[in-house]
């Protein structure tokens, strides 16, 4: 099932390639701005040194969207962006499913705290904000995020109202929050002893303090206004242990907020969608069935 998926994408891409726009991010200027950073860096599909975050929109491969809108964030440590494997590729699947995917282009290591969370609210957003033009539901929005993405899916969804994420814009008068979260693999907690410590230097420096540590560990962030979220992983994760997705979903269960979780055996760190890792690889049809289970592939009409 999964390769006839795979193959009815690859019959999409001129498609979606026409159907691809970038959109500035920060058109007033981009907060914090540091003009000697230099130019981007982009090599074998990884986007570094990023200063000017955008979002690259890739309209649904269907005749009509069904509503859906998804704000991608790739991983790779707030170091780098993973943008074809965690970014593209599952804006292409998505793309098949009636989805409108957006990928994330978002400020890391450069800048630290907090532009990476100013990024991705600024994106849900104007995404929002623009639900019309976008042929989209403005309450069908959500988060999906890979490894250190998936940290910053998942502040999205436990950190929309905290005031740094705000930077005094008109457009911070219009909610943050993700209706739904999807996270692949994700960091969850700045706390030995689960802790990606390579995801915490680049976000929080190499002398963080306790209060931004307890802050970004987002196990201590859910409440239940945190949106429903799908969470998978592995347990041969060796870079971001299994423990993350567990948390995490502890803390929502404890907070009942909606939540579903997939822990494969096979499959390391970064699996994105690779075929031949067993049950793993059939994660997308497992995501698939939770977001038509959450109506969230019925068609609708924008609001």
């Amino acid at each position: 099932m999964k390769k006839l998926i795979l193959a009815s994408m690859m019959t999409c891409l001129s498609t979606l390639a026409s159907a691809a726009s970038v959109i500035p991010l920060w058109p007033e200027g981009v907060p914090g701005a540091r003009p000697g950073l230099g130019a981007e860096q982009l090599s074998e599909g990884r986007i570094a040194n990023v200063s000017e975050p955008t979002l690259t929109l890739i309209g649904p491969a269907v005749d009509r969207p069904n509503g859906t809108a998804v704000i991608i964030c790739p991983g790779g440590g707030y170091v780098r962006l993973s943008a074809d494997r965690e970014g593209t590729q599952y804006a292409n699947w998505l793309s098949h499913l009636g989805v409108t995917a957006f990928v994330l282009k978002y400020r890391m290591q450069e800048f630290g705290h907090p532009a990476p969370l100013q990024d991705v609210l600024r994106a849900v957003r104007m995404v929002r904000s623009r639900a019309a033009e976008f042929g989209i539901d403005p309450a069908r929005i959500g988060v999906m995020g890979s490894s250190a993405g998936g940290h910053l899916a998942a502040s999205a969804g436990t950190l929309f109202d905290l005031p740094a994420g705000r930077t005094g814009a008109a457009l911070d008068a219009t909610s943050g929050r993700p209706d739904f979260l999807m996270l692949m693999y994700p960091v969850i907690t700045m706390e030995a002893p689960a802790v990606h410590a390579g995801s915490r230097k680049a976000l929080l420096g190499k002398a963080a303090s306790a209060d931004a540590v307890q802050l970004m560990s987002l196990e201590k962030q859910v409440t239940a206004a945190t949106p429903p979220t799908l969470l998978i992983h592995t347990q041969e994760d060796q870079a971001v242990p299994v423990e993350n997705s567990i948390l995490f979903y502890q803390a929502l269960t404890k907070a009942r907020v909606p939540a579903e979780m997939y822990l494969f055996e096979h499959g390391g760190h970064g699996m994105g969608m690779k075929d031949g890792l067993g049950t793993s690889s059939d994660w997308p049809r497992r995501a698939e069935e939770w977001l038509r289970t959450r109506g969230l592939l019925s068609r609708k009409q924008a609001g």
